[in-house]
């Protein structure tokens, strides 16, 4: 037992044990208050969001995730480049037509896709030419570039666009009668996947049919790209991958149907080849890109007969090769059609000066070929004058040739003043091989990230002048009444540089044979209330589609 002077000296030993409990968390707070403080100290000049230890700027994008493209605009219009810190890498984002020349010509091989890039849509893309660097996309690109000069394939794709959009114009006519609200956005994406797979794939998978039936095939590839581009913020997409959990398990689910109808159709294609050659009758064998690959992968050469094309031969190589060109040809062309529609539909003037070039060009072509155009009444929908409509609507895409579209100059304008506004890719990473510094003096390590921004780019007054947020199809006409174009490092919706896209005349191809057809015959008029925005993917398309009435235009002439 204690006496009390021993237990008088035990008392303050254990009062003291709590405070001295205390000055250890204080300390430790001071500690990581000082880290923070030295930090923020330490980025005190960075341009962009403010950035955290350790998370970055993750918490103020994942805030505005949905409106990422504006919440870049904003901080670009005032910065020019930005640095947005995450977990492990960094963004540089630029809108500098000076910088963005450096990143995609001056010193190209310093910016390839990247581990980083690929590795979020190696499950899509796998080695196609669209997430591909060094040999293995020259050697794609160099092969793809002359086969997109082919007039076969020019010829041919010409064919398919005109009867997809005759296509979409029986249903809008249809719609016309009955009164029916459409979703334009969806109708765009059937007849873009319609037709970039029968260009692509040589086969019919009939999404516009009138009833407009489900396609798993449709449905498993956006859902497989929406969550891909999600990989860009989710920084625990790699455990759900590994946890075969949430959206990654949604994307293992959508990549499985894929490829199911994607293999089918490349071991049924190789099947109609070899029974064609058996046959003798070589000239039966389809004109579509991916008989053009197969072909090449048998020859074992590229189209200078200078080394092996191994990609393309076996069905792997193949796969990943038509599935770049189907999301380069189907998404993007959908999106912008949309968007071109939304413009129209919000700028009456546009709109109707626009149907004044095509019904001038039908009556001149008319005139110059001897041609009789067919009369009809738009505001009669009686069984014979719906006949003599879809006659005059045939007869009017059949002068749609590629060279007389190349006529049509303010539609040529209209449809590149809204890839300057609403680019169908809207940013685009690439990686950094090498530390380096942008013109603009900003300096970037390797292993980052540096992101051109289309949508950023179309914004912003320091590259369009003050009217740089306005839809003004103008601008791109010249004096003498031609198209004027600008530098690609400024108008970047078809990238730049070595990388600068390949489908660029045949997505206009396909844009302007619709639209022509469209707004020669048909009005749009938004459902009221219907919002208009865009979802985040790594294509621009609207989030809750594009829902109209639809009505005949007047007949003019």
């Amino acid at each position: 037992m204690n006496s009390p002077m021993e237990e008088s000296h035990d008392m303050p030993v254990t009062a003291f044990f709590p405070l001295a409990g205390l000055h250890k968390y204080v300390a430790i707070f001071v500690i990581v208050l000082s880290w923070i403080l030295v930090h923020r100290w330490s980025l005190r000049n960075q341009k962009g969001p403010k950035s955290w230890p350790v998370i970055g700027a993750t918490l103020e994008q994942l805030r505005n995730y949905y409106r990422m493209h504006d919440w870049l605009v904003e901080y670009l219009s005032k910065y020019r480049t930005v640095t947005v810190d995450m977990p492990f890498t960094s963004y540089t984002y630029i809108a500098d037509p000076v910088n963005v020349e450096h990143v995609l010509k001056t010193n190209f091989n310093n910016y390839p896709k990247g581990e980083v890039y690929r590795s979020y849509m190696d499950v899509l893309l796998g080695d196609g030419i669209f997430n591909a660097d060094g040999e293995l996309w020259r050697k794609q690109r160099k092969t793809a570039s002359f086969e997109f000069a082919s007039k076969n394939l020019r010829d041919f794709s010409t064919i398919v666009f005109r009867e997809y959009s005759l296509k979409l114009s029986s249903i809008l006519s249809q719609a016309c009668k009955t009164g029916k609200v459409v979703d334009m956005q969806e109708l765009f994406m059937r007849m873009t996947l319609d037709s970039i797979c029968k260009v692509g794939f040589g086969v019919e998978i009939g999404t516009l049919s009138p009833d407009l039936p489900e396609n798993s095939f449709a449905q498993a590839f956006d859902a497989a790209n929406i969550i891909v581009t999600l990989r860009f913020i989710d920084p625990l997409w790699r455990l759900k991958k590994l946890l075969r959990v949430g959206s990654e398990a949604l994307l293992e689910q959508s990549i499985k149907l894929v490829d199911e109808f994607t293999y089918s159709v490349i071991r049924r294609r190789k099947a109609e080849i070899v029974q064609a050659r058996a046959s003798g009758k070589q000239e039966k064998i389809k004109h579509d890109i991916l008989s053009r690959f197969i072909e090449l992968g048998e020859a074992g050469v590229d189209n200078d007969n200078g080394g092996g094309i191994s990609l393309f031969g076996d069905d792997k190589g193949l796969r990943d090769v038509v599935l770049n060109f189907v999301i380069a040809g189907r998404d993007t062309t959908a999106t912008t059609l949309s968007w071109f529609t939304y413009m129209a539909m919000t700028h009456p003037p546009v709109a109707e000066k626009l149907r004044r070039e095509l019904a001038a060009f039908e009556s001149d072509r008319a005139r110059e070929e001897g041609i009789s155009l067919i009369p009809f009444f738009s505001d009669s929908d009686g069984p014979e004058n719906q006949s003599s409509f879809a006659a005059r609507v045939a007869q009017f895409a059949a002068l749609l040739t590629y060279d007389g579209l190349g006529k049509l100059t303010y539609l040529h304008a209209c449809v590149t003043e809204t890839l300057r506004l609403y680019p169908a890719v809207p940013q685009d990473p690439k990686g950094v091989a090498e530390d380096d510094v942008l013109p603009d003096g900003t300096k970037v390590k390797a292993g980052g990230m540096v992101t051109y921004v289309p949508y950023s780019m179309g914004r912003m007054e320091y590259n369009w002048g003050p009217d740089a947020g306005c839809f003004r199809p103008e601008r791109w006409i010249g004096e003498d009444g031609g198209f004027r174009n600008a530098s690609p490092f400024k108008f970047t919706a078809f990238q730049a540089g070595p990388r600068i896209c390949l489908g660029k005349d045949s997505a206009y191809l396909q844009m302007k044979m619709a639209l022509a057809i469209l707004f020669r015959f048909y009005r749009f008029e938004i459902l009221e209330g219907h919002p208009v925005k865009y979802r985040m993917m790594t294509i621009l398309s609207m989030a809750h589609g594009l829902k109209v009435r639809v009505s005949r235009a007047p007949a003019l002439v």
